[in-house]
């Protein structure tokens, strides 16, 4: 009887030891598929971010070629061309995501004051290295939309993810930690019009 009963004891043990280990089992796989879909939208993120900074880039480089065109015009306001060039000094220094933000937000208010200047300079918007600047300018500010927008969405998910229970529980494990929206502001939130067709 005492053998029967220590058969059925191990029995009982014995489940209760594999069920444990199937709800180990599970809750490991879980663990790690939201670690793995962590590091997907982290990584989704940094790429989205990346393409950010190639845009700005390419428009940063521009600028160059705009000041110089500008600066041909007879009593053009230096203050506002400083502006510009401070703005893109201050992108080529920024570190960190938003020290760049911060940037290109500054650099908006900068290139949409020069916009607004250029409009007082008739002869100065009719010439071809402005008509060239304008081509060139305008298909680098939907790109630079696009990919804001592509990037605000990726790090939404990730935010939200990461917030979310329980994918707050290996976030708060793992060290992840919430990123940045590309937000504008002060009047930044739509692209500077650039248009220097003559009236």
């Amino acid at each position: 009887m005492r053998k029967f009963a220590s058969i059925g004891t191990m029995k009982k043990s014995t489940i209760i030891l594999i069920a444990i280990g199937i709800v180990l089992f599970f809750f490991a796989a879980w663990g790690v598929n939201t670690y793995n879909s962590l590091v997907q939208l982290d990584e989704s993120a940094k790429t989205s971010w990346a393409q950010i900074e190639v845009q700005y880039q390419r428009r940063m480089d521009l600028i160059p070629n705009l000041v110089n065109t500008v600066k041909g015009a007879a009593n053009f306001e230096q203050g506002t061309l400083e502006a510009v060039t401070n703005a893109r000094s201050a992108w080529a220094k920024a570190g960190n995501a938003n020290e760049k933000i911060d940037a290109a937000n500054q650099f908006n208010s900068a290139i949409s004051r020069l916009l607004v200047t250029v409009e007082s300079y008739p002869t100065l918007k009719a010439t071809e290295a402005f008509m060239r600047l304008n081509d060139e300018l305008a298909g680098t500010e939907n790109r630079i939309q696009f990919a804001r927008q592509s990037y605000n969405e990726t790090v939404k998910m990730y935010n939200m993810t990461i917030r979310m229970f329980p994918g707050s529980i290996i976030a708060g494990m793992s060290g992840f930690t919430a990123k940045t929206l590309f937000e504008a502001k002060g009047g930044a939130d739509t692209p500077p019009t650039v248009s220097f067709d003559k009236k």
